[in-house]
């Protein structure tokens, strides 16, 4: 955070951060938004023309965004175009709480300006400041958090938080990241209950601002930086890293318990060029401008699938809504090993890189069903062009067990649930290419409930949450006349994560299935989930 205050719990958390929003003098580099990093300059253009027009995001922070025609330091921000600003759950006051790390952050997402556009630059943008730590806290930061996703109507579809506390701060004794403080619990409660997309920058480790990054239900983001002009390796500075030698100890509380990955996808972050509060470029580093890359692409998809939804489409719902589909859909198709030029690695643009220059068929994540992600790098590196084609065939219902439909197509999500002890299947309509890959996310919620002490369906200072705990989902590429489990190519059955992932190689033409399997129960015994697949059919000749 940019806010020079000289609380120990800020000091926590500004040192936390200096490797990771530093600020230097700016040169002319080649755009994140373009086909060096995220490619949704592709989007904004013809014919597409998305641009997260009519669509909310939000935004929550220790300060917020200067507002024109509420504060002065604004004046010069016309490239800046805001929705509301707020002070926690209160309308903000003029020259309050503004933050030069706040307005940056907005930037990447809704910036007009044509030099510098923002990932999303007509969305609507809701930004809240909790204020100063000296006065707030987790309660504070989940009042505000409820506050920005309860806007325009209660249609907000993510919220990005590009801030973070310090493990010293949670007032448990000895606290770890287990998902049991305050705010985790209130942004893994609210993606439910209000049905948002949290996109949260990743710091995990070595004294970072880990909370709330041990959520279930957001989404959590480490940075890039270029190689050969290309955002395509896990940047140095990047706190979150596997604990070795003899600060293992400490450093083991400050990474997930029981081995859940905390990362769940890249974004560019290293080197941004950005405007700061004067309307002066400045170059900035960090997870803090690597997740609203993120929650910016969101807008895009979002609007393109009301557009669909407008149109009367086939095969769209307002399931296309649903922040489980999104996270599915962004993590599914994430850039991990660039494609040959046959199309065999799902096309992919590039080879993304750990810091020690291994990739993903390299990780444990690739080799052992039991880890679904990537410890660095999530699923791979936010592309949100890939992500339009892995949304755009709309959704696709798992099929009947008597085979009586036809199957799904190549590439597709659907958004449904499965009982405890049952399964779903989705058998691929076309033959499956030899030598191909194969892409499989499964994304669902952890249950958390508000303690609702007033019975008034908000949260209020003094209120806590529930941790109903996590249904257990696995995920299998069988073939398609198969019905033992245990007779699967692949899978992904961690015991521990709320996201199932398969990237996989198929081994003889054929006809494949998706398997979606209720393993054990925690909580209720019909879990909604959601499903996004991209695989290649068997070429022509």
């Amino acid at each position: 955070m940019a806010q020079q205050l000289i609380t120990k719990r800020f000091k926590s958390i500004f040192y936390a951060l200096a490797a990771s929003c530093l600020t230097t003098p700016a040169l002319a580099l080649p755009s994140s938004l373009g086909s060096a990093g995220i490619d949704a300059l592709k989007l904004q253009a013809a014919p597409y023309n998305l641009t997260g027009r009519k669509i909310a995001i939000g935004q929550v922070e220790i300060g917020r965004p200067g507002y024109f025609g509420l504060d002065k330091t604004a004046s010069p921000n016309l490239w800046l175009s805001l929705a509301r600003v707020f002070y926690r759950d209160t309308p903000a006051k003029s020259n309050s709480e503004v933050d030069g790390h706040a307005s940056m952050v907005a930037g990447v997402m809704v910036s007009n300006d044509k030099a510098i556009p923002g990932v999303a630059p007509k969305a609507l943008l809701y930004s809240s400041a909790v204020g100063s730590p000296k006065t707030s806290g987790q309660p504070e930061e989940c009042l505000a958090t409820q506050y920005v996703a309860q806007q325009n109507g209660g249609d907000l579809r993510a919220i990005n938080f590009s801030f973070g506390e310090p493990l010293d701060t949670d007032t448990k004794a000895r606290a770890v990241l287990d998902g049991k403080a305050l705010l985790t619990q209130c942004v893994d409660w609210s993606a439910r209950v209000h049905d948002v997309v949290y996109v949260v920058a990743g710091n995990q480790g070595k004294g970072g601002i880990p909370i709330p990054t041990d959520n279930f239900n957001a989404v959590n983001v480490a940075y890039t930086t270029r190689r050969d002009s290309l955002f395509t390796k896990v940047d140095f500075p990047n706190l979150s890293d596997t604990p070795v030698g003899v600060a293992r100890p400490l450093l083991d509380r400050e990474i997930n318990v029981g081995g859940r990955r905390s990362i769940s996808i890249l974004a560019p972050g290293a080197n941004l060029n950005l405007y700061d509060l004067k309307g002066k470029v400045t170059r900035v580093s960090g997870t803090s401008f690597a997740a609203p890359h993120v929650t910016g692409s969101v807008a895009l998809l979002q609007e393109f699938g009301d557009r669909q939804l407008k149109s009367r489409q086939p095969r769209w719902s307002t399931d296309a809504r649903r922040h489980e589909v999104m996270k599915a859909v962004l993590l599914n198709s994430a850039e991990k090993i660039q494609d040959a030029g046959d199309g065999l690695r799902l096309g992919m643009s590039r080879t993304i890189l750990a810091k020690n220059n291994t990739n993903w068929l390299d990780s444990d994540a690739y080799k052992d069903p039991k880890i679904p992600l990537h410890y660095q790098m999530g699923a791979g590196q936010l592309n949100v062009f890939r992500a339009y084609q892995q949304f755009s065939p709309g959704k696709w219902s798992g099929t009947a067990p008597t085979g009586d439909n036809k199957g799904v197509a190549p590439i597709a999500w659907d958004y449904s649930s499965v009982k405890a002890s049952n399964y779903q299947d989705y058998v691929l309509e076309q033959p499956l290419q030899q030598g191909s890959f194969v892409s499989i996310t499964l994304a669902w919620d952890r249950k958390v409930e508000l303690k609702d002490s007033n019975k008034n369906g908000q949260y209020d200072i003094g209120e806590g949450f529930s941790d109903r705990g996590l249904n257990n989902l696995d995920i299998y590429l069988m073939r398609a006349e198969d019905n033992d489990t245990s007779k699967s190519i692949w899978s992904s059955q961690s015991d521990v994560d709320s996201v199932e992932h398969i990237f996989h190689k198929i081994p003889a033409n054929g006809r494949y299935k998706i398997r979606v399997q209720f393993r054990q129960r925690v909580n209720d015994d019909t879990q909604p989930y959601a499903l996004a697949w991209w695989s290649i059919p068997v070429k022509n000749k």
